[in-house]
């Protein structure tokens, strides 16, 4: 059987007579039968709370010592006194200090000895009484580690696959920063498993593309599957900062005294003309899905504008290529972890994902649907695969209307041109709120009233061929559905949720870290159009993605931009609109100048993963 095939079917862990010895060896009791879920039987306020350092061979600080990182350790302590391993659950991060995890901005804290007291979030709560360790590392730079934050670099992913090659006994860590007292961690089998929000989950994305032996699993949310993608769309700037503010923002005092040479890298080779570099190289894990062995549990808000839905698209469709096993939850959230929106569920799923692939428990949840996706507030449905069998690339074409400045869309060629001029005051909300008025700012093409809902489920692309009036020009290309609905209000203050006073409990809590936290609900709003996926590009990438050049003034450029990953159903009697326009508001920086551009609509097209029937024109 070759690696692509092995890395297709669920381990051989699931077979009875390899769970019943692993059983045997990892659950707090001997169980008559195969075990199916882990108990929360061992002592919390008992556990062992420790802090090691560990060598991630590297000297990114120049101070003529290797980095050490930081990593926090709670674990039960009835195992390794009766002579039993247990497994790890690690989240990696850069904001243990300077910003918290979670809902409620959790900071670790700790005894006078320098133990963890508090670990941010549940996990530790509730996994530790359950037969798990669970591991905090401090990101090199960060909070008490030695070292330079490289923002998703290789000092970055090192700082954790460090720590995993240590859980595995291939690395060296001491009981001190600066000592020489080393430390082992006989206490684990190795078989670690990354989570992580944001940052955290997209070092989980990082590590997992390294191939490092002993990680099993990892719940990236909300991640980053390449840096370049973060900060530009195809050339056209995100954000008006660059990785090293991010790096400032997350440097230790230390850190910030010894790393400028680093901090220059981040400005010299992240160029704000969007060029690709081998910065943005070394921060891309996508091209390395290959060597991915872990298997990938993906959570991701379908209206994240932080960490934007290109990634995980991109992120699944190579895991997809490359055979890795996979499972996601697409939510209709902006940047929310799963605890926040949707809790009982997370956590239930959360535990019997782990203990299938840490503890190799034949519990069934590799035997439920790959997909999750919320459809309406607090409504979910399931996909035995995503995107779903039978989803097929469909060729959508704009084309003049009957009204000046107001196109149709279907599948007939499109013939004519429509131009707009860049207006960077307005977005892609005002674009859809006015779709059936002809405005200057846009160029919008509507289908007729859907005879039959309409699934869109997956990646889609937009051709377009354009003549800009300047030597600058950024494109924007939306998807709409056009009718009334209420969906979550991902643009308010909680991105779809609203914090409440009272708590909830997940775990066992001790005086200095309670497992109870705040409730959350649905925020949601009443809308009449509802962006269903968005890309952007430099007009300028048109023959080389990653590197812009000016434009000629009067010359037709064909350009393909890439749109978000998705799951929307447009129901019967909406319609689809496709919007073409320039700056995007809040999402993308405007060009230097301010183009008009003319579309020859015949040489313009969408391609939408339709699932699995179109009824429009």
């Amino acid at each position: 059987m070759s690696t692509r095939m092995r890395r297709a079917v669920w381990r051989p862990l699931a077979t009875a007579a390899l769970t019943l010895l692993v059983a045997a060896s990892l659950t707090p009791a001997a169980a008559h039968g195969a075990p199916r879920e882990s108990r929360p039987v061992y002592s919390y306020a008992d556990a062992v709370r420790e802090a090691v350092w560990v060598d991630t061979g590297l000297d990114g600080d120049h101070d003529g010592r290797p980095d050490r990182v930081a990593v926090d350790i709670v674990r039960p302590r009835e195992p390794a006194a009766q002579g039993r391993k247990v497994p790890v659950i690690m989240d990696a991060s850069p904001y243990y200090s300077c910003c918290g995890r979670g809902n409620e901005s959790q900071l670790k804290t700790y005894d006078t000895a320098g133990n963890v007291v508090q670990m941010p979030l549940f996990y530790d709560n509730y996994f530790v009484p359950r037969g798990y360790a669970f591991v905090g590392v401090d990101l090199a730079g960060t909070n008490r580690s030695d070292g330079c934050v490289d923002v998703g670099g290789r000092s970055d992913v090192q700082s954790a696959k460090a720590v995993v090659d240590w859980l595995n006994g291939r690395a060296k860590a001491y009981t001190t920063r600066t000592g020489t007292t080393t430390a082992k961690a006989g206490w684990t089998n190795g078989r670690t498993g990354m989570i992580g929000k944001s940052w955290d989950g997209t070092i989980a994305n990082g590590v997992a593309a390294t191939g490092v032996r002993g990680l099993k699993t990892i719940v990236p949310i909300s991640a980053i599957s390449s840096w370049y993608d973060y900060y530009f769309a195809q050339g056209a700037p995100l954000y008006d900062s660059g990785p090293d503010w991010l790096s400032d923002y997350v440097d230790s005092p230390d850190a910030r005294a010894k790393c400028a040479a680093v901090q220059r890298r981040l400005v010299d080779e992240a160029p704000r003309t969007g060029d690709w570099t081998s910065l943005w190289a070394e921060r891309d894990y996508v091209k390395n899905a290959s060597k991915v062995k872990a298997s990938v549990f993906l959570v991701h808000g379908m209206q994240d504008l932080n960490v934007r839905t290109k990634h995980l698209g991109q992120w699944w469709d190579a895991l997809a290529k490359n055979g890795v096993q996979r499972k996601i939850w697409l939510s209709q959230t902006g940047h929310v972890d799963p605890f926040d929106f949707r809790r009982a569920a997370w956590v239930d799923t959360l535990h019997r994902w782990f203990d299938h692939e840490l503890l190799g428990y034949d519990n069934g949840v590799d035997r439920e649907p790959m997909a999750d996706v919320e459809r309406h507030p607090d409504q979910w449905v399931t996909s035995a695969v995503w995107p779903p069998r039978g989803t097929q690339a469909t060729t959508l074409r704009p084309s003049t209307g009957a009204q000046p400045g107001v196109g149709t869309l279907g599948l007939r060629q499109g013939k004519g041109s429509a131009a707009f001029t860049d207006d960077p005051s307005l977005g892609e909300t005002d674009w859809a709120a006015r779709i059936d008025t002809p405005t200057p700012d846009k160029a919008g093409f509507v289908t007729g009233p859907l005879t039959r809902d309409l699934r869109v489920a997956g990646s889609s692309q937009v051709t377009v061929t354009a003549t800009p009036t300047t030597a600058t020009a950024y494109l924007t290309a939306v998807l709409v559905d056009l009718g009334p609905d209420t969906v979550r209000d991902y643009g308010g203050s909680g991105e779809g949720v609203t914090t409440l006073t009272d708590r909830t409990c997940w775990g066992a809590s001790t005086a200095g870290d309670s497992a109870c936290f705040k409730a959350t609900e649905a925020d949601t709003a009443d809308v009449t159009a509802t962006v269903v996926s968005r890309g952007w590009a430099d007009l300028g990438t048109y023959a080389n993605p990653g590197k812009g050049v000016p434009l000629t003034p009067g010359k037709p450029y064909t350009l393909t931009l890439d749109l978000a990953a998705t799951d929307h159903v447009v129901p019967k009697g909406h319609r689809l609109a496709l919007i073409v326009a320039g700056t995007d508001k809040d999402l993308i920086d405007p060009p230097a100048d301010t183009p008009t551009l003319t579309l020859d609509l015949s040489h313009t097209s969408a391609r939408v993963p339709l699932v699995p029937y179109f009824a429009g024109r």
